[in-house]
Protein backbone atom coordinates (compact mmCIF):
# COMPACT_ATOMS: atom_id res chain seq x y z
CA UNK A 1 0.00 0.00 0.00
CA UNK A 2 2.86 2.52 0.51
CA UNK A 3 4.85 1.69 -2.08
CA UNK A 4 1.31 1.91 -4.24
CA UNK A 5 0.72 5.38 -2.22
CA UNK A 6 4.55 6.59 -2.72
CA UNK A 7 3.98 5.52 -6.69
CA UNK A 8 1.10 7.86 -7.22
CA UNK A 9 3.43 10.75 -5.41
CA UNK A 10 6.12 10.30 -7.63
CA UNK A 11 4.03 10.22 -10.43
CA UNK A 12 2.14 13.11 -9.45
CA UNK A 13 4.42 15.22 -8.21
CA UNK A 14 6.25 14.57 -11.47
CA UNK A 15 2.98 15.52 -13.52
CA UNK A 16 3.24 18.85 -12.53
CA UNK A 17 6.98 19.08 -13.23
CA UNK A 18 6.13 17.55 -16.60
CA UNK A 19 3.70 20.69 -16.90
CA UNK A 20 5.55 23.33 -15.62
CA UNK A 21 8.55 22.56 -18.64
CA UNK A 22 6.12 22.13 -21.19
CA UNK A 23 5.14 25.65 -20.08
CA UNK A 24 8.18 27.22 -19.83
CA UNK A 25 9.40 25.03 -23.41
CA UNK A 26 5.97 26.96 -25.05
CA UNK A 27 7.56 30.53 -24.11
CA UNK A 28 11.07 29.60 -24.96
CA UNK A 29 9.88 28.29 -28.21
CA UNK A 30 7.92 31.36 -28.90
CA UNK A 31 10.27 33.70 -28.18
CA UNK A 32 12.95 31.29 -30.52
CA UNK A 33 9.96 32.12 -33.05
CA UNK A 34 10.05 35.57 -32.86
CA UNK A 35 13.97 35.55 -32.89
CA UNK A 36 13.61 33.75 -36.73
CA UNK A 37 10.80 36.14 -37.87
CA UNK A 38 12.77 39.16 -37.27
CA UNK A 39 15.25 37.44 -38.98
CA UNK A 40 12.92 36.85 -42.27
CA UNK A 41 12.09 40.55 -41.93
CA UNK A 42 15.53 42.20 -42.08
CA UNK A 43 16.18 40.00 -45.29
CA UNK A 44 12.89 41.41 -46.84
CA UNK A 45 13.69 44.87 -45.47
CA UNK A 46 17.54 44.76 -47.23
CA UNK A 47 16.06 43.09 -50.45
CA UNK A 48 13.74 46.34 -50.58
CA UNK A 49 16.36 48.43 -49.85
CA UNK A 50 18.59 46.83 -52.43
CA UNK A 51 15.61 46.76 -55.10
CA UNK A 52 14.13 50.04 -54.15
CA UNK A 53 15.58 51.88 -57.08
CA UNK A 54 15.03 48.94 -60.07
CA UNK A 55 11.87 50.31 -61.21
CA UNK A 56 12.80 49.05 -64.94
CA UNK A 57 11.16 52.03 -65.79
CA UNK A 58 8.14 51.70 -64.08
CA UNK A 59 6.10 53.59 -61.67
CA UNK A 60 8.06 54.56 -57.90
CA UNK A 61 6.86 54.22 -54.94
CA UNK A 62 6.30 58.31 -54.56
CA UNK A 63 3.64 58.15 -57.75
CA UNK A 64 2.12 55.06 -56.67
CA UNK A 65 1.50 55.42 -52.59
CA UNK A 66 -1.25 57.47 -51.27
CA UNK A 67 0.33 58.26 -47.48
CA UNK A 68 -3.15 59.41 -45.76
CA UNK A 69 -4.25 56.37 -46.85
CA UNK A 70 -1.06 53.97 -45.15
CA UNK A 71 -1.32 56.68 -42.37
CA UNK A 72 -5.43 55.07 -41.92
CA UNK A 73 -3.85 51.68 -41.76
CA UNK A 74 -1.29 52.53 -39.43
CA UNK A 75 -3.68 54.11 -37.24
CA UNK A 76 -5.75 50.99 -37.11
CA UNK A 77 -2.66 49.14 -36.31
CA UNK A 78 -1.65 51.09 -33.39
CA UNK A 79 -5.10 51.41 -31.94
CA UNK A 80 -5.47 47.14 -32.23
CA UNK A 81 -2.01 46.74 -30.52
CA UNK A 82 -3.84 49.52 -27.58
CA UNK A 83 -7.24 47.71 -27.53
CA UNK A 84 -5.16 44.39 -26.82
CA UNK A 85 -3.02 45.79 -23.81
CA UNK A 86 -6.45 46.77 -22.55
CA UNK A 87 -7.40 42.78 -22.98
CA UNK A 88 -3.96 42.03 -21.04
CA UNK A 89 -4.99 44.28 -18.30
CA UNK A 90 -8.08 42.55 -18.13
CA UNK A 91 -6.42 39.60 -17.91
CA UNK A 92 -3.80 40.23 -15.20
CA UNK A 93 -7.05 41.43 -13.25
CA UNK A 94 -8.92 37.85 -14.42
CA UNK A 95 -11.78 39.98 -15.74
CA UNK A 96 -12.91 37.32 -18.72
CA UNK A 97 -15.81 39.29 -20.14
CA UNK A 98 -13.62 42.56 -20.55
CA UNK A 99 -10.54 39.85 -22.37
CA UNK A 100 -13.45 38.93 -24.71
CA UNK A 101 -14.44 42.12 -25.49
CA UNK A 102 -11.28 43.90 -25.90
CA UNK A 103 -10.29 40.71 -28.14
CA UNK A 104 -13.03 41.28 -30.46
CA UNK A 105 -12.65 44.93 -30.77
CA UNK A 106 -9.07 44.27 -31.61
CA UNK A 107 -9.73 41.69 -34.24
CA UNK A 108 -12.54 44.71 -35.65
CA UNK A 109 -9.22 46.64 -36.23
CA UNK A 110 -7.02 43.95 -37.10
CA UNK A 111 -9.22 43.11 -40.08
CA UNK A 112 -10.03 47.08 -41.02
CA UNK A 113 -6.08 47.21 -41.37
CA UNK A 114 -5.82 43.69 -43.72
CA UNK A 115 -9.46 44.97 -45.61
CA UNK A 116 -7.46 48.60 -46.44
CA UNK A 117 -4.67 46.64 -47.58
CA UNK A 118 -5.99 44.26 -49.79
CA UNK A 119 -7.93 47.27 -51.30
CA UNK A 120 -4.40 49.12 -51.75
CA UNK A 121 -2.89 45.99 -53.51
CA UNK A 122 -6.09 45.78 -55.60
CA UNK A 123 -5.65 49.36 -56.87
CA UNK A 124 -2.06 49.18 -57.51
CA UNK A 125 -2.73 46.22 -60.22
CA UNK A 126 -5.45 47.36 -61.27
CA UNK A 127 -3.59 50.59 -62.12
CA UNK A 128 -0.64 48.37 -64.09
CA UNK A 129 1.99 48.21 -60.79
CA UNK A 130 1.65 44.13 -59.92
CA UNK A 131 4.76 42.70 -58.53
CA UNK A 132 5.97 41.81 -62.18
CA UNK A 133 6.34 45.01 -63.65
CA UNK A 134 9.66 45.82 -61.73
CA UNK A 135 12.23 44.45 -58.83
CA UNK A 136 11.02 47.33 -56.36
CA UNK A 137 7.40 46.31 -56.92
CA UNK A 138 8.26 42.26 -56.38
CA UNK A 139 9.92 43.46 -53.09
CA UNK A 140 7.50 45.95 -51.88
CA UNK A 141 4.74 43.38 -52.49
CA UNK A 142 6.57 40.35 -50.87
CA UNK A 143 7.53 42.56 -47.70
CA UNK A 144 4.34 44.52 -47.22
CA UNK A 145 2.25 41.24 -47.85
CA UNK A 146 4.36 39.04 -46.00
CA UNK A 147 3.64 41.14 -43.10
CA UNK A 148 0.19 41.11 -44.18
CA UNK A 149 0.07 37.17 -43.84
CA UNK A 150 1.34 37.06 -40.24
CA UNK A 151 -1.15 40.05 -39.08
CA UNK A 152 -4.00 37.49 -40.94
CA UNK A 153 -2.76 34.78 -39.09
CA UNK A 154 -2.59 36.73 -35.06
CA UNK A 155 -6.17 37.72 -36.62
CA UNK A 156 -6.99 33.62 -36.67
CA UNK A 157 -5.66 33.32 -33.39
CA UNK A 158 -7.29 35.99 -31.81
CA UNK A 159 -10.09 34.26 -32.67
CA UNK A 160 -9.18 31.14 -31.41
CA UNK A 161 -8.09 32.58 -28.27
CA UNK A 162 -11.79 34.60 -27.64
CA UNK A 163 -13.35 30.95 -28.06
CA UNK A 164 -10.83 29.45 -25.47
CA UNK A 165 -11.31 32.19 -22.61
CA UNK A 166 -15.09 32.18 -23.52
CA UNK A 167 -14.97 28.51 -22.75
CA UNK A 168 -12.46 27.87 -20.75
CA UNK A 169 -11.75 30.70 -18.52
CA UNK A 170 -8.53 32.73 -17.86
CA UNK A 171 -6.76 29.45 -16.79
CA UNK A 172 -2.72 29.08 -16.37
CA UNK A 173 -3.11 27.79 -20.04
CA UNK A 174 -5.03 30.33 -21.32
CA UNK A 175 -3.57 33.43 -19.59
CA UNK A 176 0.22 31.81 -21.22
CA UNK A 177 -0.98 31.87 -24.58
CA UNK A 178 -2.50 34.72 -24.43
CA UNK A 179 0.88 36.47 -23.53
CA UNK A 180 2.10 34.77 -26.78
CA UNK A 181 0.10 36.01 -28.58
CA UNK A 182 0.72 39.18 -27.13
CA UNK A 183 3.90 39.45 -27.96
CA UNK A 184 3.23 38.69 -31.33
CA UNK A 185 0.42 41.25 -32.12
CA UNK A 186 2.85 43.94 -30.96
CA UNK A 187 5.68 42.52 -32.77
CA UNK A 188 3.94 43.10 -36.02
CA UNK A 189 2.69 46.23 -34.67
CA UNK A 190 6.53 47.37 -34.82
CA UNK A 191 7.36 45.58 -37.66
CA UNK A 192 4.67 48.13 -39.69
CA UNK A 193 5.99 51.14 -37.68
CA UNK A 194 9.31 49.96 -39.89
CA UNK A 195 7.10 49.04 -43.00
CA UNK A 196 5.61 52.43 -42.60
CA UNK A 197 9.49 54.63 -42.37
CA UNK A 198 11.05 52.63 -44.46
CA UNK A 199 9.06 51.55 -47.48
CA UNK A 200 5.94 54.84 -47.43
CA UNK A 201 7.64 57.73 -45.74
CA UNK A 202 11.01 57.71 -47.18
CA UNK A 203 8.73 58.47 -50.88
CA UNK A 204 7.18 61.70 -49.42
CA UNK A 205 10.68 63.52 -47.70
Amino acid sequence: MSNTATHHAHGHGGGHHVSHDDGSKTTLGFWIYLMSDCLIFATLFATFGVLVNATAGGPTGNGLFELPYVLGETLLLLISSFTFGMAMLGMQVRRQSQVIGWLAVTFVFGAGFIGMEVVEFAKLINDGAGPHVSAFLSSYFFLVGTHGLHVTCGLLWIAVMTHQVYKFGLTGVTRRRLACLSLFWHFLDLIWICVFTFVYLREFV
